[in-house]
């Protein structure tokens, strides 16, 4: 492959979280959020969970060129957590009203909180027009 040569990659697979405690990082995601824990590595700080078809690898970094800063924007299926956000004793989560571009029939309601490291998360919803109310 010649340097600018563009090559076609596949879906996300896998994305990285970094953490500073493993353990209430697992908890946070997988008691808080509900996101399907899928394996921790024994004797490592590692956890993977299952987020559709990607997923999310919680990791303690082994030096700062690997720490991971994201905003990581979840869906929610079942209308329930955008209804009701979770509010650990750290998180700070606030309600906005439809955002980004305008679509006649879906308009997208997103709660924001953090995680035990101050990542931001997002829980967002489609809902049509005529029931967005909130």
């Amino acid at each position: 492959m010649r340097i600018g040569q563009v090559m076609a990659l596949g879906p996300v697979g896998q994305i990285h979280i970094s953490v500073t405690d493993i353990d209430t990082s697992v908890a946070f995601y997988r008691d808080v959020l509900g996101i399907p824990l899928l394996f921790q590595v024994p004797g490592m700080p590692m956890a993977f969970f299952a987020s559709g078809d990607v997923r999310l690898y919680l990791g303690v970094p082994e030096s700062p060129e690997f720490r991971s800063k994201v905003v990581l924007y979840l869906g929610d299926r079942h209308r329930c957590r955008v209804q009701a956000a979770p509010r650990p004793a750290r998180a700070v989560v606030h309600r906005r009203a439809p955002r980004g571009p305008p679509r006649p029939q879906w308009r997208a309601w997103m709660t924001f909180t953090r995680d035990p490291d101050d990542q931001v998360i997002g829980l967002m919803q489609q809902r049509e027009s005529s029931s967005a109310v909130m």
